[in-house]
């Protein structure tokens, strides 16, 4: 406790840190509320005095853009896909790692890299991987099929057109939930791998002196015990996916769709950047509280989910 005599020095220390805060954290979150209730807002007429009406102008105009529903639609579908998919991987990745000894940081250093890698430049490695260079028209020649066609083929399958020019969506949602899964699973594996060594190994011993199987502990030790651990990366990861973004664009490029098909992928977040070089900076705050909201109401309900399924 700081004696209250000396508590200048601690306001004082804290001070930056502070002014940080309010200036590039505090302003911007209030500033966004107040220009998604000004209808028709422009930053340049508005330092000249330009006032506005108040009102959900934009908040209609946002729900009323005839790709709305595709941006809502495709971000609920990227998190559901893989919010469950990284996370019950991390769990069986995290088991194993947590059963190996030898080289056990090594592998923790090998699976954590993704994280620390820009994730436009992991986007772009994996856009190499699944593109056809020199596809023909007819779609069944090309100069090079990829990786990864190459791989299918080796095992007897047909090519398949994942991100080029005529490409089918849901082979573009495939190829979005691999990469958005691997990029996910180093930060839940360490997430996950801290908490199963802090489960006490008396339950492990307890069980192995019973000769209880091991699938019968996974399921009734490690993910009760883990439930803590499993319940934050689930919520962290549905937060995460609604604001999917950066992946799609590393991908497929600003135009969020393969050639052809422009904004096909689109997402929340990339409706507020597409709107935002258009000086809409009312409409994108109003997409932005739109996800705001969106994103509170996912996590109020996995928070309540989460308070009958967690042991603490």
């Amino acid at each position: 406790m700081v004696d209250s005599k000396q508590q200048w020095k601690a306001w004082l220390y804290l001070s930056p840190a502070i002014i940080l805060l309010l200036v590039f954290t505090v302003w911007p979150i209030i500033n966004t509320v107040r220009l998604a209730f000004l209808e028709g807002y422009n930053a340049l007429e508005a330092t000249w005095g330009a006032t506005y009406n108040v009102g959900i102008g934009n908040f209609t105009k946002v729900l009323g853009f005839r790709e709305f529903k595709t941006c809502l639609v495709n971000t609920l579908l990227l998190t559901v896909l893989t919010v469950p998919i990284s996370t019950i991987l991390a769990l069986l990745i995290a088991v194993a790692l947590n059963s190996i000894k030898p080289l056990q940081k090594f592998l923790q250093t090998i699976f954590f890299l993704p994280y620390v890698t820009n994730s436009i430049a992991i986007g772009m490695v994996f856009a190499a991987m699944f593109n056809i260079i020199g596809l023909r028209p007819d779609g069944l020649n090309a100069d090079s099929w990829g990786i990864i066609n190459n791989v299918i083929m080796f095992f007897g399958g047909e090519p398949i057109n994942w991100i080029n020019a005529n490409s089918g969506y849901w082979a573009n949602i495939a190829v979005m939930t691999v990469y958005i899964v691997w990029n996910a699973l180093p930060f839940k594996i360490l997430i996950l791998l801290g908490g199963l060594q802090s489960i006490n190994k008396q339950y492990y011993d307890a069980a192995k002196v019973d000769g209880t199987p091991r699938r019968r502990v996974f399921t009734r030790i490690t993910v009760p015990l883990l439930s803590p651990m499993l319940a934050y990366v689930f919520i962290t990861g549905f937060i995460g996916g609604f604001k999917e973004y950066s992946s799609i664009v590393g991908i497929f490029g600003e135009k969020m769709g393969p050639v052809g098909d422009p904004y096909r992928l689109n997402t929340m977040v990339g409706y507020i950047y597409q709107v935002l070089p258009d000086t809409d900076y009312g409409v994108a705050s109003a997409a932005a509280l739109i996800l705001f909201a969106i994103i509170l109401l996912v996590t109020l309900i996995n928070m309540q989910v989460s308070k009958k399924r967690v042991h603490y």
